[in-house]
């Protein structure tokens, strides 16, 4: 039979991790609450990372949401390109009509 994995809090995290930053051995810390340093080394990782948006919990994670800001950027700025080159290629086209009209 499989055990069900545990959940933990954004709560319990970040009080997990302010032991350890108050000088708590994360070994320590870990065996008290019955979980792998691994797990808490990997806490820690997220929370330099992400700071005060890590362990947003279920739904859209921070990744996530960084990823799509990433791409709506990247998006707006295309469309700036584009909307330079249309502006560009316009004004070429009036230079070449005005070459051969006069030419």
């Amino acid at each position: 039979m499989r055990k069900k994995r545990r959940r933990f809090s954004k709560e319990f995290k970040l009080g997990l991790l302010h032991e350890i930053e108050m000088g708590k051995p994360v070994v320590r810390a870990a065996r008290e609450h019955e979980i792998h340093p691994n797990l808490i080394h990997k806490w820690l990782a997220l929370y330099e990372k992400y700071g005060s948006d890590t362990f947003q919990g279920n739904g859209l994670s921070y990744k996530d949401e960084a990823e799509v800001a990433k791409l709506e950027r990247k998006i707006g700025q295309l469309t700036m390109e584009i909307d330079l080159l249309k502006k560009a290629l316009s004004r070429m086209e009036e230079l070449r009509m005005k070459v051969n009209g006069s030419g």
